[in-house]
């Protein structure tokens, strides 16, 4: 059945005359609509929200109206004139309510931003822009307390989690793939020692967890009409945790220079400048907040995502490809072998990485 989209929209308070509701965007888990006012302006976002990915939508919306709310006070304070382009504004339905449920789907509604635009690509002055807009993002959330937000996915980015994950499909071998990939499970154990250090960091109290928004990617920032940014955005996996894997997904997805599931693994290696520009923008903002050991494990962050991403790619190809969608049978061995060939190169790097964070420390 066709869903009627002006009749969803309908249940929250819009100001505007809606003419025209159309897709947006290119997200993999939500489904994002722009809706356009009857004089051709785009004024709302609507969106489905993936109750499958987010099972609790309660929580997940509570964080996005503690969030916005928090940052929406910090601008006020700084003085800033031009908020609505600054933060995501959510509107309620008409009883209130943060979303709208019709008995199968939950629905969202927030402003358009004006005049904003987004980048696919990546270049070093957007890295840089994209290394201050994260950096400051988690600086004026910096003083949330402890406690306050919930993890919207459990154990996102958790290694112990991953690799007892990794542990299970192994031992069920679902689709009895389990011989052809005996040498990445090898390569894989090899590491899995130097790659749980997060959690134990923080058991013994050297590592807290921090706001993190969980998908730092150049696409997830809204830029104006000369290039500055104007608001971090998808705010989903806003949630509690370690800015090593916040860094860390930046780096292996942006500093790549080939794709996350490059079949030519010859493409794939580190783009220094790349990973200089963020680091340099990000720490602008984060110096400030950052642990003289957080600083240091920066580097290490990248190496422990891109191996979390290659747990997951082959975790998923051992149990018979029942989570990332696949292009070909055999498309989640070949991320799982792009992924170690960038952790490869970042191990290669892992020096002059490591050598560039001493500046700020």
């Amino acid at each position: 059945m066709e869903t009627n989209f002006l009749q969803i929209l309908d249940h929250f308070s819009l100001q505007e005359t809606v003419a025209k509701v159309e897709p947006f965007g290119n997200g993999h888990i939500n489904d994002t609509l722009k809706v356009t006012n009857d004089k051709g302006e785009a004024k709302y976002i609507l969106q489905r929200i993936n109750h499958h990915v987010f099972t609790n939508v309660d929580m997940l919306q509570n964080n996005i109206r503690i969030v916005t709310s928090h940052i929406r006070r910090k601008l006020e304070e700084q003085g800033e004139q031009d908020i609505d382009r600054k933060v995501l504004t959510f509107l309620p339905t008409r009883k209130g309510q943060p979303y709208y449920f019709d008995g199968e789907n939950y629905w969202r509604v927030c402003l358009f931003i004006p005049r904003s635009k987004g980048y696919e690509e990546v270049t070093p002055k957007l890295s840089y822009e994209a290394g201050k807009a994260f950096g400051n993002f988690q600086l004026m959330l910096a003083d949330l307390p402890d406690g306050k937000l919930g993890e919207t996915i459990p154990r996102f980015h958790n290694m112990e989690f991953r690799l007892q994950q990794l542990d299970d499909a192994v031992k069920a071998n679902a689709a009895g793939r389990l011989k052809e990939v005996e040498s990445l499970i090898k390569e894989i154990a090899s590491r899995a020692d130097d790659m749980r250090l997060q959690e134990r960091l923080f058991r013994e109290g050297k590592l807290r967890k921090r706001v993190n928004h969980c998908d730092t990617k150049v696409n997830n920032i809204l830029f104006d009409e000369d290039g500055k940014v104007l608001c971090v955005i998808d705010l989903d996996t806003v949630m509690p945790g370690y800015v090593l894997s916040d860094i860390g997904d930046f780096i292996r997805t942006a500093v790549n220079t080939g794709a996350e599931d490059d079949e030519n693994l010859s493409n794939v290696g580190v783009n220094i400048e790349i990973f200089k520009a963020y680091t340099r923008g990000y720490m602008e903002s984060a110096a400030s907040f950052l642990t003289p050991l957080e600083i240091c494990l920066l580097p290490y962050g990248g190496r422990l995502m891109t191996y979390m991403q290659a747990v997951r790619f082959l975790t998923d190809y051992i149990n018979g490809d029942t989570y990332y969608k696949i292009h070909h049978p055999q498309h989640n061995l070949q991320r799982t072998k792009a992924q170690l060939q960038m952790l490869y190169s970042l191990e290669a790097h892992a020096e002059e990485m490591e050598a560039f964070m001493k500046e700020w420390l």
